[in-house]
């Protein structure tokens, strides 16, 4: 049986957050558990699945290969139970998905603090600076280390203490029936220290708001979907822990002129009635600039050409796209009597010639008349 897409596994869309994520596999995991389902294999399947799926869609490499790839772009075989786990692996779930809703893991030793979040900032671009790739200034809002106290939240000069509510753990155990429960250290709210004295600039949260400005460096030939990683560029961490990623989402916007289709260009190029019959020379433009297009005579309307190496040169390798020009016959427009009389002359001249000088036409009214009547036959 084929795998359900990671998305639909955990019901939230493709442009989800990470939060978002989180919270959709909380929910899931806490619904198809086995400790709350015993001897019900379908939820266990399902709890394996929501597992899988939300280890892919939160570890921003595998994401990312999911994404451009599909299941392909992943390996699901992780240890010796599959590619969702063995049954043995139940255990450390449960400290992993209760113990994260509940404030940390059931895991001995102290808290850690969370590393900072992922951001992610939506670049629009013109289909020139896509091509040629550009370096852009981008201000992204965000949260950084406090740079009074380093990102630790307590005064100059002092520092946060061990909890001894949690012993630094950030949780402690309740009791509810047969289960027990973690929950929040309500004296540090999980944190796992106290900070007697806090920074007057973070007030203990060892992160400000900020504004900064990154130059980054576009690759010519980007598409709209492609994503470029920035490491450590995203939200600080707590408490000193290391900053998260920050993604650029290409977009490239809709162009006057061409339509790309991968590496390829492709355009539209008008040409007189004249010129299509005689033949000759015209001007389409390309993304360097003009360059001369010779027509052969008596080319039909809809004739493609193909200009090679004037397309996009890919991102991901040296090959060079081409432009591909569809010519496309202009019917004359506010034409004065004389030359409304040379026409009628022109099409005067191919009376009883139609045949010669139109065989497209010819053979298409040949059907027509044929069809007619066999129908009436």
């Amino acid at each position: 049986m084929s795998k359900r897409d990671y998305y639909e596994v955990l019901g939230v869309g493709r442009d989800a957050s990470e939060r978002e994520i989180k919270k959709a596999y909380k929910r899931l995991a806490m619904k198809f558990h086995p400790d709350r389902n015993p001897g019900d294999k379908a939820a266990e399947a399902s709890f394996k699945e929501v597992k899988e799926a939300y280890e892919i869609l939160t570890d921003a490499n595998k994401k990312a290969a999911y994404d451009q790839f599909g299941h392909a772009g992943v390996d699901p075989n992780r240890g010796g139970g599959g590619g969702y786990g063995g049954a043995g692996d139940f255990g450390d779930i449960f400290g992993d998905v209760f113990g994260d809703i509940f404030g940390g893991g059931r895991r001995g030793g102290q808290r850690q603090a969370a590393r900072g979040s992922d951001l992610r900032y939506n670049l629009e671009l013109s289909l020139e600076e896509a091509v040629k790739g550009l370096t852009k200034e981008l201000r992204i809002p965000t949260l950084a280390s406090c740079d009074v106290c380093d990102g630790s939240g307590a005064k100059k000069g002092t520092s946060a203490t061990t909890c001894t509510t949690c012993h630094g753990q950030g949780q402690v155990q309740m009791r509810q029936g047969f289960f027990t429960v973690q929950q929040p250290c309500p004296t540090c709210h999980g944190r796992g220290k106290i900070i007697k004295d806090p920074c007057s600039k973070c007030h203990g949260d060892g992160r400000v708001e900020k504004t900064k400005t990154l130059s980054v460096k576009i690759p010519a030939g980007v598409d709209t979907g492609d994503r470029i990683r920035l490491a450590g560029e995203g939200e600080a961490g707590e408490f000193g822990a290391p900053p998260g990623d920050l993604y650029v989402q290409v977009t490239v916007r809709e162009h006057a002129i061409f339509v790309r289709d991968g590496n390829n260009l492709y355009c539209e190029v008008p040409i007189s009635f004249s010129k299509a019959a005689l033949g000759g020379e015209i001007e389409v433009p390309t993304l360097d600039g003009k360059v001369s297009l010779k027509i052969p005579a008596e080319t039909q309307t809809g004739r493609m050409f193909r200009l090679r190496g004037k397309g996009v040169k890919s991102v991901r390798s040296h090959a060079v796209g081409d432009l591909l020009c569809k010519v496309v016959m202009e019917t004359p427009v506010n034409l004065n009597e004389r030359q409304k009389e040379l026409l009628r002359e022109f099409e005067a001249t191919l009376t009883g010639e139609s045949k010669k000088h139109s065989p497209k036409a010819e053979g298409f009214f040949d059907g027509v008349k044929k069809f007619f009547q066999d129908l009436n036959s």
